[in-house]
């Protein structure tokens, strides 16, 4: 429950403690500050928080009540979808074009959103975590050609989606399929999309209290991760 004398952390550069989000705000704020080295950002995600801000902005980090999951074995295709994927046109890889993958997240247009939030401090974090081992992207193409994609943190048996882009129809949804259907088959226990939007409920996502999320999440980031390259992974739509 929110405690009206609660107040947000000041994180210095060296330290890597983050208040307990299980009460924070139901907004999810925080914390400020700090910086975005891989240690601080993975000890952020197994803790369920996540960092979110604007250019000019300090690193704020987030933990909103309730947390946006999609359990893989929910995603939902609906007959129209069901056609594209039926239809060929498009082939799915991980972890072959991360950075051009967050790039195009970081330059796609969003109703609603002046600037994006995936700033350059933001591409050149991710991209070491990348480098690392720890995060990974999904590629979508379409006659040889990338046309949409999603990029996100894997630790333990949960991964923590970040963004995605399309720049063709259906391309993002594609690979949010591809992605919902490799981790299942591999045991993960959910997709965390953090906050709640329309798209995403349609795909089948669902609104877990925060204090549920964290205890899942306990038990997931203790189970064996799939740390490294994904280049090896391979998906191909079944019935």
């Amino acid at each position: 429950m929110y405690d009206d004398n609660y107040h947000l952390t000041h994180l210095t550069k060296y330290s890597t403690i983050f208040p307990n989000p299980r009460y924070a705000p139901d907004e999810g704020l925080l914390a400020y500050g700090g910086d975005l080295s891989s240690a601080r950002l993975l000890f952020a995600y197994q803790s369920g928080i996540f960092p979110w801000y604007s250019k000019d902005d300090p690193i704020l980090w987030w933990s909103p009540n309730p947390r946006l999951l999609l359990y893989p074995d929910n995603f939902k295709v609906r007959k129209s979808f069901r056609r594209v994927l039926r239809s060929g046109k498009f082939t799915v890889t991980f972890d072959q074009h991360f950075s051009e993958v967050i790039h195009h997240c970081s330059t796609v247009y969003r109703e609603g959103q002046e600037a994006s939030w995936i700033v350059p401090d933001i591409i050149k974090a991710y991209t070491k975590l990348h480098e690392e081992g720890y995060a990974h992207s999904v590629e979508v193409h379409k006659e040889g050609k990338l046309v949409g994609g999603l990029y996100g943190v894997a630790y333990g048996k949960a991964f923590f989606g970040e963004s995605k882009f399309s720049l063709v129809s259906d391309a993002s949804k594609i690979a949010f399929k591809a992605l919902s259907d490799v981790l299942g088959s591999r045991g993960y226990d959910f997709i965390d999309c953090q906050m709640k939007t329309d798209h995403m409920i349609r795909l089948g996502a669902q609104e877990i209290e925060r204090n549920v999320f964290l205890d899942a999440l306990a038990l997931a980031i203790a189970k064996p991760s799939d740390f490294g390259s994904w280049k090896e992974f391979h998906w191909e739509y079944k019935e």
